[in-house]
Parts: structure tokens; sequence; C-alpha cells
């Protein structure tokens, strides 16, 4: 009796224990394997956006300001420009001279600028270096002699034929401020009435005053001064005056004007 009282308690004990270990390994379970619902929810969580750079503002370079260059640096193109468009500048080295001031000069009356034999300015410059060909003369076909530039305009048709350096009266021989027309031509060479031995080319003569007043060549250039050195008459360089003369019929028209 008493034993079988005992395989019965065994039996009991027996089966309170498995009970304790099945709830014992459930609670293990769970604490260490991740729901269904838990790794779904992980899964289908909405990724987080990656964030673009922020782009860096352009900076442009401040510019240099542009340095104001002195008429010196102009001189040698203004001169290369003047001699091309017909002004004569005598020798193109960059040197502005009295023979460039002359040229300057021309430029200058003839594109409507203030007329004076001054040096090279920037707004000459700029002038001249812009410009593509002669100006078309306002007056009409005729010489023109401007004495404050000491230079000679023949105006053929509607054009600037020629522009020539030229010499007027020197002070007490002065060149009268005088408009006249060619009333005589003589040609090649012949020896002045007032003094000996000097002589005159090409004359075209175009003021009756006694002497008569001419156009006329001298023996040597060098006599065309850039200033007024003459005995009342004009000379002119050679061999221009040869081909002014050529080109120049009895009633033409000769302008005198200016002061030097």
């Amino acid at each position: 009796m008493s034993r079988r009282r005992g395989l019965v308690a065994g039996a009991i004990g027996a089966v309170v224990l498995s009970f304790v270990l099945a709830g014992c390994s459930d609670v293990a379970a769970s604490e260490t394997t991740p729901s269904p619902s838990a790794t779904t929810a992980s899964s289908s969580a909405t990724p987080t956006a990656t964030a673009k750079p922020t782009a860096k503002p352009t900076v442009k370079p401040t510019p240099k300001p542009r340095v104001k260059q002195k008429p010196a640096y102009y001189a040698l193109r203004v001169e290369r420009q003047l001699d091309k468009l017909g002004y004569p500048v005598g020798d193109i080295d960059g040197d502005i001279t009295a023979r460039a001031k002359q040229a300057l000069c021309a430029w200058r009356e003839t594109n409507g600028l203030p007329v004076s034999r001054a040096g090279l300015t920037l707004n000459d410059a700029y002038s001249v270096l812009n410009a593509t060909k002669r100006p078309t003369p306002t007056r009409s076909p005729g010489i023109y002699v401007n004495k404050t530039c000491q230079i000679l305009y023949q105006i053929v048709g509607k054009t600037y034929k020629r522009i020539v350096w030229i010499s007027t009266g020197q002070p007490g021989y002065d060149t009268p401020n005088r408009t006249g027309t060619v009333w005589r031509k003589w040609a090649g060479a012949h020896e002045s009435s007032l003094y000996e031995d000097a002589y005159m080319y090409d004359s075209l003569y175009f003021l009756k005053d006694r002497p008569g007043i001419a156009l006329h060549g001298s023996r040597v250039n060098s006599l065309i001064k850039p200033y007024p050195a003459s005995h009342r008459c004009v000379r002119v360089m050679r061999p221009e005056i040869h081909e002014i003369y050529a080109d120049t019929p009895i009633g033409t028209k000769v302008q005198i004007y200016g002061e030097y």
C-alpha cells in the first residue's frame, strides 16, 4: 500500500516538473526569437532620403580697371594711319615732330575738330585710329591754303586729292588772306623778278598784286619750312607742285586763310 502511494507521488512530481520545464522553454523562445510582425514592420519602413549637397555660388572675378594710356603710346600707330590716309607726317617713327603736327592740324580741320598745331591728344588718337578713309570735303573744288597748319588742300570733285606741306610769307612779307583765281600758269623753272638766284617752279599765279602772288615750287624742298618763311608767295613741296599744276586749269579758285 505504501509502495503504491510512493509510485503515485513520483508520477505526480514528474508531471509537475514537465509543466515547469515547458513554461521555461516558452519564455526563452519569446526573448531570443523576433516575432514575425516585428520583422515585417522593420522591413517595410520608408528609407530616409539622402540630402543633395548645396551648390556653391560662382564668384566672378573682379575685372581689373583699364589703364588709360598716354597719347605717346599711340603716336606710332597714329603716324602710320595719317600717312595711309594721305596726311604727310614725315618720318614714321613715333616722334610727333613739327611735320607730324602739321598733319594733325590738317586732320582736325578736315574732321571738324578745333584747329591747332598742338601735339597729339587722346581724342586725336581715337579719331585717327577709328577712321577708314579721308572725310568728304564740304567746300567747292579748288585750292585752299591754311596758314595756321601751313597746309594746302587740293579739292577735285568731291574729294581731297592732295594734302601738302607749304610755307607762306614770313613776318613782314605776309601772304594776304584773300580769295583769287589762277590767272597765269608758268611751267618749269624761272627766276624771280625781285630776288636774284631765287627760282620758282611750276608757278600758279592767283593774285594780281604788284608783284603777282603765286603757288610755286622751290629749288630745294628744305626751303619749304613748317612755318612761314617765304616772301609773300606760297612755297609748295616738289614734286607735288608739278602734279597740282597739271590738275589746275586757269580760273581755279585759290583761297588763303588762317593765322600762324
